[in-house]
């Protein structure tokens, strides 16, 4: 079974968080909660969610390393160093690195420099916070072993992205047709 891990920092976008958690979890994927910021972390908008463990805590290995937006929580996750390591060990050894909204471009890049030379979306008039990178305007992108997407509204489609990754397309076919993402 595939292990993943998505990183809350207080301020998370909510949609961008829990949809990976939920898709994943329906995929057959272990999926794990890490607060960044204590165990009980606030959503931007409000929503609280008691994370499955804090960082530091965090077993070692995961298969992918989810990465949700928001203001302040991008911030938070680059402004944190337990956070800048455990991404680029991660993605070191090959796991899958995704980052969604505002997160590619503060913690991918700017925390951790791993964007050089790489193609990547984010929530438009963030590549501007991004050099040396390649942006495209599209709502997925993959470069590798690193997913992003654009922001809220496209956190389903950035999470059959890392399903199909995971798990295979079959799975995420059969995931967007229950779900009513994609008709199919």
């Amino acid at each position: 079974m595939k292990r993943a891990c998505v990183l809350l920092a207080d301020g998370f976008e909510e949609i961008e968080a829990i949809t990976p958690i939920d898709f994943l979890r329906r995929a057959g994927v272990e999926l794990l909660t890490l607060g960044v910021t204590g165990v009980k972390v606030n959503g931007s908008h409000g929503i609280v969610v008691m994370t499955d463990a804090s960082i530091d805590k965090a077993p070692p290995d995961f298969d992918a390393v989810i990465v949700p937006g928001g203001m302040p929580g991008a911030r938070n996750l680059a402004a944190n160093p337990l956070v800048t390591d455990f991404i680029q060990r991660h993605y070191a050894r090959g796991a899958l690195v995704a980052a969604i909204c505002a997160a590619p471009a503060y913690v991918l890049h700017g925390a951790c420099n791993l964007l050089q030379g790489r193609r990547f979306t984010g929530y438009p008039g963030t590549e501007k916070l991004v050099s040396g990178g390649v942006f495209i305007a599209e709502r997925v992108v993959q470069d590798g072993n690193i997913i992003t997407s654009q922001g809220a509204g496209t956190a389903a489609e950035f999470s059959l992205a890392i399903i199909t990754e995971l798990v295979g397309a079959e799975a995420a076919d059969q995931l967007a047709f229950s779900t009513l993402t994609r008709r199919g």
